[in-house]
């Protein structure tokens, strides 16, 4: 990571840390301690590129397991046991934590009611339990949240929890 031209950098530091500077590093070597110490560090920092490779490997490896996972849920080989899933995992923030604290809650809740509840827009509502449906499927193989449009607990069209993946 050495390069033979060298160009001059301006730095601003704290002062409690240029002094600590001063009492530590004799004069004439300042700029070597200060070069070394930053391609150190660059030198333990991963490269963006080499992180976004790795995002991508990690997601097909995720799609992968999930495929085996639903396979053998499909060939009964892969049991749930009960207070084994946390419902929270598959959410990504507050908002799909409310809504899956809801349904934990009401058992079943139509769209519309759980937008009501939280005081949001019900598309908004739907797109969140489409995502927590897909992840959650994608990863176990069987969905945290199912969509029901038939009758049931008095309920029409409405997402209901799977209580056999939670506690």
């Amino acid at each position: 990571m050495t390069s033979s031209e060298q160009v001059p950098v301006t730095l601003k530091l704290p002062r409690r840390v240029f002094e600590e500077l001063q009492i530590r590093i004799p004069e004439g070597k300042r700029s070597d301690f200060i070069r070394e110490a930053i391609l150190e560090k660059l030198n333990r920092t991963p490269r963006p590129n080499v992180l976004l490779k790795l995002e991508e490997r990690m997601k097909r490896l995720e799609e992968d397991i999930a495929t085996i996972k639903a396979s053998l849920a499909d060939l009964e080989l892969l049991s749930y046991e009960k207070g084994r899933i946390d419902p929270y995992t598959f959410c990504e923030d507050e908002k799909d934590r409310a809504i899956v604290e809801l349904l934990l809650q009401k058992d079943g809740l139509t769209t519309p009611e759980v937008a009501k509840e939280m005081g949001n827009n019900r598309w908004l509502i739907l797109n969140r339990l489409k995502k927590i449906q897909q992840k959650s499927s994608r990863k176990l193989g069987k969905p945290l949240v199912n969509f029901s449009a038939s009758g049931r607990m008095g309920k029409r069209r409405a997402w209901w929890i799977n209580r056999e993946l939670i506690p």
